[in-house]
């Protein structure tokens, strides 16, 4: 175990003796311990400005055949009742940042330990534009997370409410009208939603287990579910927390972008799916219709991007004929040629 720690801190050495040999010979690393504590001693933090770390968490699946993003409604100040990306802060020197990115996310969906390994989790990048969080200054460190069938969404910690809400009734060009909170820099433009586009929903052709969200479940409206209990859900315009449709927006981009060269269109899946289901991914989050012969195409000329399982689904197509081949997801960790948008692929011609 020793010799692993060192390799991976990138201390190579054939004999730990000679290490110590050469430590005793010239003294240098006591005098450098010692050194180091009376430093430590007299060191005090409090002569350097506060700053607090968070995390925020971009979490997209797909549901009813449509791209959803995982907002929560805020319980406390500020932007008390605004909605934001679930996050919190970080739990200095007992965590790390990914682990309490994971924290933040399971709470929010209910996620258990093995339910969250089958989760795509990425650092996105990380925001601290002064003047982003009106309390103190506050480092925020993003992440894109997506799986397929993710559960029911739950206010967890401050959050009174959560909800799924898709992609297409973001507006995020808009700005944050009537907030009450302090508005920072220009980029701290909170958004608001705008009313749904018409969902694009592909037919149920592979049965049981095989919806183009890898479960084929139906949220309940947020809204209406809202509506009940007698508050505002999220299609009645309310505005994104801080600077939290700036981190949707690169969000929704980076997404977009990875699945043209990488593989990672499968993990909104099943284990198995077909090409047709494939297909529902990429239109979902590149927001486009594509053509179902070159996509299919394209995508078992990848190599390594998906193989056939030899098994067929359940039942067929919504127009009738065979059923459809599974596949599963590749060994590929790059996709070559890439997969380009449409738009993209017209100006590279």
């Amino acid at each position: 175990m020793l010799c692993s720690f060192r390799e991976r801190l990138g201390v190579r050495t054939t004999s730990g003796a000679a290490v110590n040999s050469d430590r005793q010979g010239n003294g240098s690393g006591d005098a450098q311990d010692d050194g180091d504590s009376a430093f430590l001693a007299a060191y005090d933090p409090r002569e350097f400005p506060a700053i607090a770390v968070t995390v925020d968490i971009v979490a997209l699946t797909l549901r009813a055949g449509a791209l959803h993003i995982l907002l929560v409604e805020r319980g406390g100040r500020p932007f008390q009742g605004a909605w934001a990306l679930p996050g919190g802060f970080v739990r200095a020197g007992r965590e790390s940042l990914d682990a309490a990115a994971a924290r933040e996310l399971a709470e929010e969906t209910g996620l258990d330990a093995t339910q969250l390994e089958r989760v795509h989790l990425e650092q996105l990048g990380s925001y601290g534009d002064p003047g982003r969080d009106p309390r103190m200054p506050v480092v925020t460190v993003a992440y894109l997370a997506f799986a397929p069938d993710l559960p029911e969404a739950r206010g967890g910690g401050d959050a009174s409410s959560a909800a799924w809400v898709p992609v297409s009734a973001l507006d995020l060009g808009g700005r944050c009208e009537g907030c009450t909170e302090p508005q920072g820099p220009e980029r701290m433009t909170s958004q608001t939603f705008a009313e749904p586009d018409a969902a694009r929903s592909r037919p149920p052709e592979q049965g049981p287990g095989h919806g183009i969200d890898g479960g084929g479940s139906v949220p309940r409206p947020a809204d209406d579910a809202a509506a009940a209990e007698g508050r505002p859900g999220p299609q009645s315009l309310r505005p994104l927390a801080f600077d939290h449709a700036r981190i949707v927006a690169e969000g929704l981009e980076r997404a977009r972008a990875k699945i043209e060269y990488t593989p990672l269109a499968t993990a909104f899946l099943a284990e198995e799916f077909t090409i047709v289901e494939l297909r529902g991914v990429y239109e979902s989050i590149w927001g486009s219709p594509l053509h179902a012969g070159n996509f299919h195409r394209k995508v078992l000329s990848v190599p390594g991007f998906v193989e056939s399982t030899g098994a067929t689904a359940a039942r067929g197509g919504a127009r009738g004929g065979p059923r459809a081949r599974l596949y599963r997801a590749g060994d590929a960790r790059l996709l070559h040629p890439a997969l380009l948008r449409p738009d993209r692929e017209e100006s590279v011609r």
